[in-house]
Protein backbone atom coordinates (compact mmCIF):
# COMPACT_ATOMS: atom_id res chain seq x y z
CA UNK A 1 0.00 0.00 0.00
CA UNK A 2 1.24 3.43 -0.94
CA UNK A 3 0.34 6.47 1.15
CA UNK A 4 0.82 10.01 -0.16
CA UNK A 5 1.16 12.84 2.35
CA UNK A 6 0.30 15.97 0.43
CA UNK A 7 0.55 19.69 1.13
CA UNK A 8 1.35 22.75 -0.87
CA UNK A 9 5.10 23.30 -0.38
CA UNK A 10 6.25 19.79 0.58
CA UNK A 11 9.02 21.12 2.82
CA UNK A 12 7.81 20.56 6.41
CA UNK A 13 4.66 18.66 7.42
CA UNK A 14 4.38 16.24 4.52
CA UNK A 15 8.12 15.51 4.76
CA UNK A 16 7.80 14.83 8.50
CA UNK A 17 4.82 12.54 7.87
CA UNK A 18 6.61 10.63 5.11
CA UNK A 19 9.69 10.02 7.26
CA UNK A 20 7.70 9.09 10.40
CA UNK A 21 5.42 6.73 8.49
CA UNK A 22 8.29 4.94 6.75
CA UNK A 23 10.14 4.65 10.07
CA UNK A 24 7.14 2.95 11.73
CA UNK A 25 5.40 1.18 8.85
CA UNK A 26 5.08 -2.56 8.55
CA UNK A 27 6.40 -4.40 5.52
CA UNK A 28 4.38 -3.72 2.41
CA UNK A 29 3.44 -0.17 3.40
CA UNK A 30 5.29 2.84 1.98
CA UNK A 31 4.78 6.57 2.31
CA UNK A 32 5.79 9.32 -0.04
CA UNK A 33 5.17 13.04 0.04
CA UNK A 34 4.61 15.74 -2.53
CA UNK A 35 3.33 19.24 -2.99
CA UNK A 36 1.09 21.04 -5.43
CA UNK A 37 3.63 23.90 -5.50
CA UNK A 38 6.81 22.38 -4.03
CA UNK A 39 9.23 24.71 -2.29
CA UNK A 40 12.18 22.88 -3.83
CA UNK A 41 13.87 22.28 -0.47
CA UNK A 42 13.27 20.44 2.77
CA UNK A 43 13.14 22.85 5.70
CA UNK A 44 16.32 22.49 7.79
CA UNK A 45 14.29 22.39 11.02
CA UNK A 46 12.40 19.35 9.70
CA UNK A 47 15.67 17.58 8.96
CA UNK A 48 17.24 18.42 12.33
CA UNK A 49 14.09 17.34 14.21
CA UNK A 50 13.97 14.00 12.39
CA UNK A 51 17.66 13.46 13.13
CA UNK A 52 17.11 14.21 16.84
CA UNK A 53 14.25 11.68 16.87
CA UNK A 54 16.44 9.03 15.20
CA UNK A 55 14.35 8.96 12.03
CA UNK A 56 16.03 8.81 8.65
CA UNK A 57 15.17 11.49 6.12
CA UNK A 58 16.96 9.60 3.35
CA UNK A 59 15.04 9.96 0.13
CA UNK A 60 12.93 12.85 1.41
CA UNK A 61 12.89 15.74 -1.03
CA UNK A 62 10.50 18.52 -1.92
CA UNK A 63 8.79 17.34 -5.09
CA UNK A 64 5.72 17.86 -7.22
CA UNK A 65 2.73 15.57 -7.19
CA UNK A 66 3.25 15.45 -10.98
CA UNK A 67 6.33 13.26 -10.48
CA UNK A 68 5.15 10.47 -8.19
CA UNK A 69 6.95 7.14 -8.64
CA UNK A 70 3.70 5.17 -8.08
CA UNK A 71 0.00 5.92 -7.85
CA UNK A 72 -1.02 6.25 -4.19
CA UNK A 73 -3.76 4.13 -2.62
CA UNK A 74 -4.43 6.67 0.14
CA UNK A 75 -3.87 10.44 0.04
CA UNK A 76 -3.68 12.39 3.30
CA UNK A 77 -3.53 16.17 3.07
CA UNK A 78 -1.78 17.85 5.99
CA UNK A 79 -2.24 21.58 5.29
CA UNK A 80 -4.21 23.65 7.75
CA UNK A 81 -7.18 25.78 6.86
CA UNK A 82 -6.59 27.69 10.10
CA UNK A 83 -3.38 29.05 8.61
CA UNK A 84 -5.28 30.36 5.60
CA UNK A 85 -3.87 27.71 3.27
CA UNK A 86 -5.73 26.11 0.45
CA UNK A 87 -5.23 22.37 0.51
CA UNK A 88 -4.54 20.84 -2.88
CA UNK A 89 -7.15 18.36 -4.11
CA UNK A 90 -5.50 15.24 -5.46
CA UNK A 91 -7.51 13.93 -8.36
CA UNK A 92 -7.70 10.23 -8.96
CA UNK A 93 -9.42 7.11 -7.67
CA UNK A 94 -7.89 7.10 -4.20
CA UNK A 95 -9.09 7.12 -0.62
CA UNK A 96 -8.63 10.64 0.79
CA UNK A 97 -8.50 12.14 4.26
CA UNK A 98 -7.50 15.52 5.65
CA UNK A 99 -5.21 15.65 8.70
CA UNK A 100 -4.78 19.42 9.06
CA UNK A 101 -1.64 20.55 10.91
CA UNK A 102 -0.52 24.16 11.26
CA UNK A 103 2.52 25.00 9.15
CA UNK A 104 5.49 25.27 11.54
CA UNK A 105 7.43 27.27 8.95
CA UNK A 106 4.92 30.09 9.43
CA UNK A 107 5.55 30.33 13.17
CA UNK A 108 6.54 33.71 14.53
CA UNK A 109 8.71 34.49 17.50
CA UNK A 110 11.94 33.35 19.04
CA UNK A 111 14.15 30.45 18.05
CA UNK A 112 12.54 28.40 20.82
CA UNK A 113 9.04 29.22 19.53
CA UNK A 114 10.01 28.15 16.01
CA UNK A 115 11.44 24.89 17.33
CA UNK A 116 8.31 24.35 19.44
CA UNK A 117 6.09 24.77 16.36
CA UNK A 118 8.03 22.07 14.52
CA UNK A 119 7.91 19.78 17.55
CA UNK A 120 4.14 20.28 17.85
CA UNK A 121 3.64 19.38 14.17
CA UNK A 122 5.87 16.32 14.63
CA UNK A 123 3.98 15.12 17.70
CA UNK A 124 0.56 15.52 16.04
CA UNK A 125 1.68 13.64 12.94
CA UNK A 126 3.40 10.91 14.93
CA UNK A 127 0.31 10.33 17.10
CA UNK A 128 -1.94 10.12 14.05
CA UNK A 129 0.41 7.81 12.16
CA UNK A 130 0.83 5.54 15.19
CA UNK A 131 -2.97 5.47 15.57
CA UNK A 132 -3.38 4.58 11.91
CA UNK A 133 -0.81 1.80 12.09
CA UNK A 134 -2.50 0.39 15.23
CA UNK A 135 -5.71 -0.24 13.26
CA UNK A 136 -6.56 -3.71 11.94
CA UNK A 137 -5.28 -2.64 8.52
CA UNK A 138 -5.74 -5.92 6.66
CA UNK A 139 -9.37 -6.01 7.79
CA UNK A 140 -9.98 -2.34 6.95
CA UNK A 141 -8.51 -2.69 3.47
CA UNK A 142 -11.52 -4.89 2.70
CA UNK A 143 -13.94 -2.14 3.86
CA UNK A 144 -13.02 1.23 2.32
CA UNK A 145 -15.95 3.03 3.96
CA UNK A 146 -14.83 1.95 7.42
CA UNK A 147 -11.21 2.77 6.60
CA UNK A 148 -12.28 6.27 5.51
CA UNK A 149 -14.18 6.73 8.79
CA UNK A 150 -11.11 5.68 10.77
CA UNK A 151 -8.82 8.00 8.81
CA UNK A 152 -11.18 10.92 9.41
CA UNK A 153 -11.47 10.06 13.11
CA UNK A 154 -7.69 9.99 13.42
CA UNK A 155 -7.60 13.47 11.89
CA UNK A 156 -9.07 14.85 15.12
CA UNK A 157 -6.39 13.39 17.43
CA UNK A 158 -3.96 15.72 19.19
CA UNK A 159 -1.33 14.92 21.83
Amino acid sequence: MNILFLCTGNSCRSILAEAIFNHLAPSGWKAMSAGSRPAGFVHPRSLSLLAREGISAAGCASKSWDNLPVTPDIVITVCSGAAGETCPAYLGPVLRSHWGVDDPARANGTEEEHNAAFLTAYRILRLRIESFLALPLEELLQDRDRLKLELDRIATLKP
